[in-house]
């Protein structure tokens, strides 16, 4: 892919949902920073699919029209309609450009969800501590999977029941879920937020009912490394296709 294209790597185009949140759209772009940072010589640009300029497919576009190959890397933590649709129809009809798969499920955002229960006060040994798993919410099921899967893989470090709550389209609703825990004999009920960073989504979850709520995935430095291995996995497939 690279060489009917233009010389070089392809530009990866780190694609966020977007926010109105000064603070949320600061963390995205420093993570497309800390990507650049890791890789000197990589060409990143910015893209969104909701909210706010500019829009994926204009500079997917834009891109294509220098005759430059792209890597669409949805900074999303599940395969929604935002990756399935509004991403793969921006990067369709566009020579030389091709998305890669989403952030999530991966062991490190596992990993960051973890330490930031710990960070919260939540002990991962005590079995009457249970989590609740906080994601945006998708109507597409396989966003739902993807979300699930990642509640099971954080269960294998957690002695209490971890589950999972929606912001919205997926059921149950967060604070459903938190009473549902509280219901099964938790003790304590703490909300995992599963989101890149701070916004509307997030604000939400302090009205949610539980007794703690963690900051958001960023910033973190695995979530950089995650973003790069989903390029360089998108590169590859392109090459060798």
């Amino acid at each position: 892919m690279t060489g009917a294209a233009g010389p070089g790597r392809p530009v990866l185009v780190a694609c966020a949902h977007g926010t109105r949140s000064p603070t949320g759209r600061r963390l995205v772009a420093e993570l497309a920073l800390a990507a650049r940072a890791r890789r000197p010589g990589l060409v990143t640009t910015a893209a969104f699919v909701d909210v706010q300029p500019p829009t994926v497919v204009d500079v997917v576009a834009g891109l294509a029209a220098e005759g430059r190959a792209a890597v669409v890397v949805p900074l999303l933590l599940s395969g929604g309609y935002h990756v399935h649709v509004d991403i793969a129809g921006a990067v369709a009809g566009a020579e030389g450009t091709v998305a890669a798969r989403p952030l999530g499920p991966d062991p490190r955002l596992v990993e960051v969800l973890h330490e930031r229960l710990v960070q919260s006060g939540a002990d991962p040994r005590d079995p009457l501590t249970a989590v609740v798993l906080a994601a945006a919410g998708s109507s597409d099921p396989r966003s739902v999977a993807d979300v699930e899967d990642t509640a099971d893989l954080l269960q294998r470090s957690w002695a209490g029941p971890v589950t999972t709550g929606y912001g919205s389209a997926a059921q149950p609703a967060v604070p459903d879920a938190v009473t549902a825990a509280r219901r099964g004999g938790a003790e304590r009920v703490v909300v995992a937020s599963y989101l890149l960073a701070p916004g509307h989504f997030h604000d939400k979850l302090a009205r949610a009912g539980a007794d703690a709520v963690t900051a958001p995935l960023l910033p973190d430095d695995r979530v950089a490394d995650v973003l790069l291995d989903r390029y360089d996995a998108a590169v590859a497939a392109g090459d060798q296709g």
